[in-house]
């Protein structure tokens, strides 16, 4: 398979907010002495609750997919540092559930024991950024797969799936991705996709993208 090659297309639709690195890893470095870690398989599912509690898992290696429990979209993939269900309160949990990417290093301990460690380190602020990038990006996800336009929709998912790792871009269709974060058919991203390729605005083998060499703004 040929390498795949870094461009930097238009970034302006969807554009998502800056992840808070330094708050997640002021926090992972109080909640990590704390929990349990071992190391998971790829697709491996994670459920929130465990014995009727609420789980919070700490991303220390790999990445992770967010799913909603009722129709398996994914609404939010983290990579590594990153900290999942701090945000996760009455009745939340149970719609919604992790699924490794890769293999990963997880941590997992209750939501808590992680609120009692972030009230004793006084973490709140670090807390209050991570929960609005959270939302936040969940919002911007969920913006750019309600335009009018399918062809915006794919253009959008085809400039994240563009921005992720290697280890991801590398084992996923462009198809597949798009299916997994939208309600669109899949003969019609297929149709689209096709058609990117032939005119020459993106550069795929195999179904997995390589390139983004120019997406126009209507197609």
């Amino acid at each position: 398979m040929s390498t795949l090659k870094t461009r930097h297309p238009e970034r302006g639709l969807g554009k998502e907010p800056n992840k808070p690195v330094k708050d997640i890893n002021l926090l992972m470095q109080h909640l990590s002495t704390e929990c349990n870690k071992s190391l998971t398989q790829k697709r491996k599912s994670l459920n929130f609750i465990k014995d009727q509690e609420n789980q919070c898992f700490l991303l220390l290696k790999g990445s992770v997919a967010l799913y909603r429990s009722s129709d398996s979209i994914i609404l939010n993939s983290e990579n590594a540092p990153f900290i999942f269900g701090l945000g996760n309160q009455v009745g939340v949990s149970q719609h919604l559930y992790l699924r490794t990417q890769e293999d990963s290093l997880i941590g997992m301990l209750s939501f808590t024991d992680a609120r009692q460690i972030i009230r004793t380190h006084n973490l709140w602020e670090s807390y209050a950024n991570l929960l609005i990038y959270n939302a936040s990006k969940i919002y911007a996800h969920c913006l750019s797969i309600s335009q009018l336009s399918s062809y915006e929709i794919i253009k959008n998912q085809l400039v994240q799936l563009d921005g992720e790792p290697p280890s991801i871009k590398q084992n996923i269709t462009a198809a597949n991705y798009i299916l997994s974060r939208t309600f669109l058919s899949r003969s019609g991203v297929m149709r689209i996709l096709s058609r990117l390729k032939a005119d020459g605005h993106i550069t795929a083998e195999r179904g997995i993208l390589l390139t983004i060499n120019h997406l126009p703004d209507k197609y």
